[in-house]
């Protein structure tokens, strides 16, 4: 390095003069290519050689050497930058000095195992396209499951940013209906979801959560359909519930459950057991249609049992991955996962009330003596006006700012507890009675939301790119373009009733189309050429197809197509 100065007299001069340089040019020099083969044997733990010693300025402190200019579009390389990306999680959490000590630990079998540990470094060094590599490695799943909680919650001290782009982006991310309620964190939370999403079912199956041998079979009447699922669901043990393999017989029906019977099921029960007409649940607001439990459910006979049944259906679904044709609040799913409420969690439900809450909020109290809170409020019960303390002695206890967020906390819980907190408890008992809540507690609120309910959205365009064609058809075929013409003509509650009719339910899963599940997993909405131009179109629920004539015009098909969806009600194999 030296002998390279040397060569440059003025160099020379500017290094005698100004001392800062010395680290400044030993920064520079790195890059250049005559002398980094030389850097790559230097011994970096070795001790400098005599004379070589820190320098020091005038006032003896070591200078630091002036930051070096960043490319655009780039970060310093030293810049801390928290991975997001389950994979990039993956890498960052192996990537710890110690990890092996970590690992060992826990999991001793690694410090035998040379191939466990070789795929370990294999990430370390090749990050995120060793861990895509290496995703069915059955060992080393094993070992990330075991550390799952570590890796999500992991936070580096320094992070390369380059080590933040995950390989398992794939293609440009599509429109999908179910991705809408994730954009407002991003693609981040999505993958980081799917992540959850897959551990999950894993641990489901790993735990044999209805994978039998035995079978839970329900016998199901049509025209008793919430009578017969009471009395078979709630007959049941925690082991047939949890173990059993479901299977669903409609009453006089031939049609063999495959997943079609069982999504139906699903479907149809929680259409009427959640329907507000029947005491249990009541609808949140004015202007919108997910539901809450009802304060009034209280005087609706064996009505603790009822709730215990409601949580037991969640379960079963939720397990045997069936989606629900019900919405349910925020607050509802975060007392299911018993999570605590939040100041937010009243702007969709009461406005008004949320935003008086929210003045509390910002301002201070203490000089608002008109307000005169207390830790107490008013409440009508029965045409008659009560009060109820917060909390013992509350009445007597003015509202300051220093007691402010109690106050903000305990009025929050009651407005959304109030009168229901029993049949909460019933709910969420038999929900855990069918799941261990260490297994859902993965979740928050809004991605158990998604699991569930998925959504109600309609996009017609992930829908056709995620459609395949059998027996002749394909998307350019003109029978095919009529059907996707007759669905654009459709009204948002057709389209629901298409879908319901062919896959046995209308919800759509949180990915969108791509997701459709069939008897032994994903399966794609289907459209097969099938009988003649006189027949009605036939549907297939267990294998989410449907049997599409060649109808001769397109007027034929729109009219055939109606009056299948609007009129069918049973599902079978034919």
């Amino acid at each position: 390095m030296w002998i390279f100065l040397s060569d440059n007299i003025s160099a020379e001069e500017c290094l005698d003069k100004k001392t800062v340089y010395e680290n400044y040019c030993n920064m520079w020099l790195l890059d250049f290519p005559q002398i980094h083969p030389v850097n790559l044997f230097a011994d970096t733990e070795a001790n400098l050689p005599t004379g070589w010693d820190t320098k020091k300025d005038r006032n003896s402190k070591a200078p630091i050497p002036p930051p070096r200019p960043t490319p655009p579009g780039s970060s310093p390389c030293n810049s801390v930058e928290i991975p997001v990306a389950y994979n990039d999680k993956v890498v960052a959490f192996l990537r710890q000095p110690n990890i092996f000590d970590i690992l060992k630990e826990r999991h001793p079998p690694i410090g035998t195992s040379t191939s466990l540990r070789e795929k370990v470094n294999a990430i370390r060094v090749d990050g995120t396209s060793a861990l895509d590599r290496l995703s069915q490695d059955l060992n080393l799943t094993i070992l990330l499951s075991l550390f799952e909680q570590e890796i999500m919650s992991y936070v580096p001290a320094a992070v390369p940013s380059s080590a933040t782009t995950s390989v398992r982006s794939g293609s440009p991310q599509q429109s999908s209906p179910g991705l809408s309620r994730l954009r407002a964190s991003g693609p981040s939370h999505r993958r980081d979801f799917e992540a959850k999403l897959r551990s999950f079912y894993r641990k489901l199956e790993s735990k044999g959560y209805g994978q039998g041998p035995g079978k839970f079979r329900l016998h199901i009447r049509r025209d008793r359909l919430l009578e017969d699922a009471f009395r078979r669901i709630m007959a049941a043990s925690r082991k047939e519930l949890q173990k059993g393999k479901l299977c669903v017989l409609w009453d006089g029906e031939e049609g063999l459950d495959y997943g079609g019977p069982s999504r139906e099921f699903f479907f149809l029960l929680s259409r009427e057991l959640f329907n507000p007409y029947y005491g249990l649940f009541e609808y949140s607001a004015n202007d919108t249609y997910t539901v809450q439990i009802s304060p009034m459910s209280a005087f609706v006979d064996n009505y603790q049992e009822w709730f215990r049944f409601s949580g037991r259906v969640l379960g079963l679904a939720l397990v045997h991955q069936y989606l629900l044709d019900a919405f349910f609040t925020r607050p509802f799913y975060k007392a299911l996962l018993r999570l605590p409420v939040a100041l937010s969690d009243l702007e969709s439900l009461d406005f008004e009330f949320h935003q008086s809450l929210q003045w509390i909020k910002e301002n201070d109290v203490s000089n608002q003596g008109e307000l005169e809170l207390t830790f107490s409020v008013t409440e009508e019960v029965f045409g008659q006006v009560l009060e109820r303390e917060l909390k013992p002695g509350g009445r007597n206890v003015p509202v300051t700012e220093k007691n402010k967020k109690e106050y903000l906390e305990r009025i929050v819980r009651w407005r959304l507890e109030r009168g229901v907190a029993e049949q909460t408890e019933c709910l969420v008992r038999g929900f855990y009675e069918v799941v261990d809540p260490r297994l859902v507690s993965v979740f928050d609120a809004r991605e158990l939301e998604l699991v569930m309910a998925g959504t109600a959205e309609i996009d017609l365009v992930d829908w056709r790119q995620n459609t395949e064609y059998r027996g002749g058809y394909h998307d350019q075929h003109q029978v095919v373009i009529w059907f996707w013409q007759a669905i654009e003509r459709f009204s948002n509650e057709q389209r629901l009733r298409l879908l319901q009719f062919v896959t046995g339910t209308s919800s759509i899963p949180y990915e969108g189309f791509a997701a459709l599940r069939g008897s032994i997993g994903p399966r794609k909405f289907c459209i097969e050429k099938w009988g003649k131009p006189n027949s009605l179109p036939r549907a297939h629920t267990c294998f989410n197809r449907l049997d599409l004539p060649p109808y001769p015009t397109s007027e034929v098909l729109h009219e055939k197509l109606l009056l299948a969806v609007e009129e069918t009600n049973t599902f079978g194999i034919e």
